[in-house]
């Protein structure tokens, strides 16, 4: 295995290998009450998550530009740990795909 001779090489290529993925932020009990939040820097970019007045949980990336909105980003919470997902491809919805293929008998 070889390595980049540039780091900035190797940042983009880790970047794009682990940003698909669902990568875990903290326990649900870090955040128990309405209004809680917990700040964190996941591949290098601020996520901030929230149990908002719904009682539900949200994570949002927050940019770094001046006056920037904060971007939504996929939050679920499976086995009491928060799990967020940074990739946008990932909040593309796909519909049903139609079956094309033709039973055997026919």
């Amino acid at each position: 295995m070889t390595t980049p001779a540039d780091d900035r090489i190797l940042r983009r290529e880790m970047a794009a290998a682990y940003r698909s993925g669902w990568h875990v932020v903290d326990l649900v009990s870090a955040i128990p009450r309405r209004g809680d939040s917990v700040r964190v820097t996941l591949l290098g970019e601020p996520v901030l998550v929230v149990r908002e007045e719904d009682d539900d949980v949200r994570a949002y990336r927050c940019p770094r530009r001046p006056r920037g909105a904060p971007q939504r980003v996929r939050c679920c919470i499976r086995y009491d740990m928060i799990f967020v997902n940074l990739d946008q491809r990932d909040h593309e919805f796909v519909g049903p795909q139609p079956h094309t293929a033709t039973p055997r008998s026919a």
